[in-house]
């Protein structure tokens, strides 16, 4: 039973439940902060997959929202997300025709749709797309700034390779060089905030090398995007990058709250959790209804959290269906069809695994449903 109204006990589990108070108040902090660096925000919805959710970050000051996949771009665009950025690469012939197409509804509707390459070849496809739908695409150059994953060299490093695909993409006719992607994931997971300011500091002085390079080349370079969650406010007072891909502040998982706190950073609370069920109960351990199938582990297992601050528990796996909950500091067990709260490791991939959010309002003690809310994209991976 999961119906408007319903207090937060009739909750059917496992459900993945967002304690809306606590997401607002993240949405206002990321938005306020973003206002007074003088950045733009885009939001990464991998993240939330929500076109429900997009819409309240577009509200509350986004200029749109960022996708890795050509699926979740089509999934959000269908539910009325106009202002859209694949930040990855598309090489598949199939997958470039359903960019150029999605590009031409999006312009249709007064949108606009942006996409990541790295490859003459990938911007070849592109321009062909895009010629045959009579469409027009924003390109940035994705740049290597340390993630060590796509991006060609950073001018610093290659002086020609960046500005090569950058002339290539400006004489295309329907690409428009919309400036640089220069995002470096490994970087917001460096426990300390010195260890990500100097990971920070090697991006920036990358993608502003390569910005004066194509500068001086005579080619326009709009816009440096990027950014995360752990590194947000470090881009945006570099004076380079003009707008920030942040997703996870709006939920912050298990992962991200241990990050240690820079001075700079808005405080960002947890808003997802995984609510679960004891059903079985032995004399060292309780057994939830919340395995594998209900939560990822690609960044450890969740934190059993318990509103009230009274008792702590160890999460254990139990396989696909299962968790084990073991008792610290002498806390009493929980009882047989009593709820738990968790907090997920890794809110990416545990969102893909569900179709749909419980919106709480009034919080995980006292509140009741207050809407649900469809997870468009889940299960869009192409």
């Amino acid at each position: 039973m999961t119906g408007s109204a319903d207090h937060v006990t009739a909750i059917d589990t496992p459900a993945l439940v967002i304690d809306l108070d606590a997401m607002e108040r993240n949405l206002d902090r990321m938005a306020t902060f973003a206002r007074r660096a003088g950045v733009r925000l885009r939001p990464h919805a991998k993240m939330h997959k929500s076109a429900e959710i997009a819409r309240l970050q577009v509200a509350a000051g986004a200029v749109g929202i960022c996708v890795q996949k050509t699926s979740e771009a089509e999934a959000l665009g269908a539910a009325g997300i106009a202002d859209i950025f694949i930040t990855n690469e598309v090489i598949a012939t199939s997958k470039i025709a359903r960019v150029a197409t999605l590009a031409r509804a999006l312009t249709a509707r007064g949108g606009r749709l942006a996409i990541a390459v790295d490859s003459a070849e990938g911007g070849a496809g592109l321009h062909e797309a895009i010629r045959r739908a009579r469409a027009e695409l924003d390109v940035f150059v994705e740049i290597d700034v340390g993630q060590g994953r796509c991006g060609v060299p950073a001018a610093d490093r290659d002086p020609n390779a960046a500005l090569e695909l950058a002339r290539r993409i400006d004489a295309s006719a329907g690409l428009r060089l919309a400036g640089l992607q220069a995002y470096n994931g490994k970087a917001q997971h460096l426990r300390s905030p010195e260890a990500r300011r100097a990971a920070v500091a090697g991006a920036v002085a990358a993608a502003r090398a390569t910005r004066e390079a194509l500068e001086r080349a005579g080619l326009s370079c709009p816009l440096v995007t990027g950014a995360g969650t752990g590194t947000y406010m470090f881009e945006a007072a570099s004076g380079v990058y003009g707008e920030l891909q942040a997703g996870s502040y709006l939920f912050m998982d298990r992962d991200y709250a241990e990050n240690e706190c820079d001075a700079s950073n808005s405080h960002f609370e947890h808003a997802l959790f995984v609510l679960t069920q004891v059903m079985s109960v032995g004399p060292d351990r309780a057994v939830v209804d919340a395995g594998l199938k209900s939560h990822s582990i690609d960044s450890g297992l969740p934190r059993v959290h318990d509103p009230a601050g009274r008792r702590c528990f160890a999460f254990e796996s139990g396989g696909d269906e299962h968790g084990i909950l073991r008792p610290l500091d002498g806390a009493p067990l929980p009882g047989l069809g009593e709820t738990i709260w968790l907090i997920p490791g890794h809110c990416d991939p545990t969102v893909n695994l569900y179709d749909r959010y419980v919106g709480v309002r009034g919080g995980l003690i006292d509140g009741h449903v207050e809407r649900i809310i469809a997870i468009d994209a889940r299960g869009a991976v192409t």
